[in-house]
């Protein structure tokens, strides 16, 4: 439990935007915004201010509980990711663009490659 209280004073300013996007997404809940709107509205701001890998780092701090919750969020995404890219794919073949496909294929291949490479160089070059 220390680690994670540890965590949240580390990061002060993740705190306060993350509280800031409380408090902004419950305005406009009450001032009963469109709730499309307001989904829109938060992930572009948490997108600027990065605040989803402070919340990543405060989740993965927990006790036991939180590296499996960040495992659970951040494997699907890999999953989803390589799924756009069958998707794509078959629709392409199916209006006669093999070039494309295999250009896209490759930039798909290259992100995932490089997510994975940049995930194991971050767990083992330390940043403090």
């Amino acid at each position: 439990m220390s680690s994670f209280i540890n965590t949240l004073k580390r990061h002060p300013k993740t705190n306060i935007t993350m509280i800031i996007i409380g408090i902004v997404v419950y305005t406009m809940l009450k001032m009963e915004w469109d709730v499309r709107a307001i989904a829109i509205i938060t992930l572009i701001i948490g997108y600027v201010t990065n605040v989803f890998i402070g919340l990543t780092a405060v989740v993965g701090a927990l006790p036991l509980v939180g590296p499996m919750i960040v495992k659970i969020f951040t494997i699907p995404l890999f999953w989803l990711l390589n799924l756009s890219g069958y998707f794509t794919s078959a629709v392409a073949i199916k209006k006669g663009y093999g070039k494309e496909i295999m250009t896209h294929r490759l930039i798909t291949l290259v992100l995932l490659s490089g997510l994975i490479l940049g995930y194991i160089l971050g767990h083992l070059i330390p940043v403090r």
